[in-house]
């Protein structure tokens, strides 16, 4: 295809990338260089038979004008970044100083919130992931076997996770594992602890944190995996099973290499989805055991006084973990196909 063809085949979708991504990334780079203003004071004395009492007090209209002239608020450059809410340069360098164990180093990383949500997302991401690959196989694999009598109902009931709402499931699951709910008070009767609580305990948090994020992703892996089971040419397998190849072995010489680029797609959705995790920790309300990077940009966003500045960084050193996670896998792809044409 000429060069002149390809560019006005591809321009719709590289303007509307243009448009719809990389102008507000560039936006959210910009904030993330600026911090609020800070509020202009003015001291005042009032004065009365006993003498004078000073006062300070906010001047509004000075902080709006402020505001007005300088909407993204007052330059700060990289100091957000490396400031004691986000990458704690200083901190991170007298922890290590100081410590003479990465157990202690990392226990004072703990301390820092950045580095806590940090923590917490990372471990979801490198546990929900793969179990919801191997998960979704295991399940697309049984369903494809079944007769096909029970194959609709058996594929409706296994989507049901992904149909339900995020927040609604991280709700409902939140009342099940209460103390008056039916996991709260299973586990309560089974362990003979009236006062186990999956709620107080971190570890137990994430534990069921992790669960969630499995029972609610795996249908997605399911559904494409079982979508590109239908792919799998019968003829291979059958010659396959004519040669003497076991169930086993023609699911890994023939079913798993024919599905790797699935395998490759999920895993770069779920790597993007899981690092992103925000809603079980709301509905959960886990935040005190449990904090993500999404959450940590809410927290920001919520207060009474919105920090954009904050959360601007936040998003970007988000963003910038999402590329570092994706890289190992966009790197092998890219080898594996140009092996393939060579």
């Amino acid at each position: 295809m000429p060069h002149r063809t390809f560019l006005w085949f591809i321009l719709p979708s590289l303007l509307a990338m243009i448009l719809f991504i990389a102008l507000p990334i560039g936006s959210v780079l910009v904030q993330s260089m600026h911090v609020e203003h800070e509020q202009v004071l003015i001291e005042t004395e009032t004065c009365g038979p006993f003498g004078c009492t000073p006062s300070v007090s906010v001047d509004q209209n000075a902080t709006r004008a402020l505001r007005e002239a300088q909407p993204l608020g007052r330059f700060n450059g990289l100091r957000t970044y490396t400031d004691r809410n986000h990458l704690a340069t200083a901190e991170v360098a007298q922890a290590w100083s100081e410590t003479d164990s990465l157990t202690g180093f990392a226990g004072r990383l703990m301390n820092l919130p950045f580095y806590k949500a940090l923590a917490f997302t990372l471990a979801y991401t490198f546990v929900v992931t793969p179990l919801v690959i191997v998960l979704g196989m295991a399940i697309a694999l049984g369903v494809n076997g079944l007769p096909q009598l029970m194959k609709g109902t058996t594929i409706f009931v296994s989507l049901l996770p992904m149909i339900v709402t995020p927040l609604v499931g991280s709700l409902i699951l939140f009342w099940m594992i209460d103390a008056d709910g039916v996991i709260g008070a299973t586990l309560q009767r089974l362990t003979g602890d009236p006062n186990l609580s999956l709620k107080a305990s971190p570890v137990l948090t994430w534990i069921t944190l992790f669960v969630y994020g499995i029972w609610h992703s795996a249908p997605f892996a399911f559904i494409v995996f079982y979508a590109g089971l239908q792919t799998v040419p019968a003829e291979t397998l059958e010659a396959a099973q004519i040669d003497g190849a076991s169930r086993w072995q023609r699911l890994r010489y023939v079913v798993i290499p024919h599905m790797a680029p699935l395998v490759v797609f999920v895993v770069l959705i779920q790597l993007m989805d899981n690092f992103r995790v925000f809603e079980p920790i709301v509905g959960f309300s886990a935040a005190a055991n449990a904090t993500s990077l999404s959450y940590f940009i809410y927290s920001d966003l919520r207060g009474d006084v919105a920090q954009f500045g904050s959360a601007a960084a936040t998003s970007m050193l988000t963003i910038l973990g999402v590329a570092i996670l994706l890289t190992p896998v966009l790197i092998r792809t890219w080898r594996d196909f140009n092996r393939k044409r060579v």
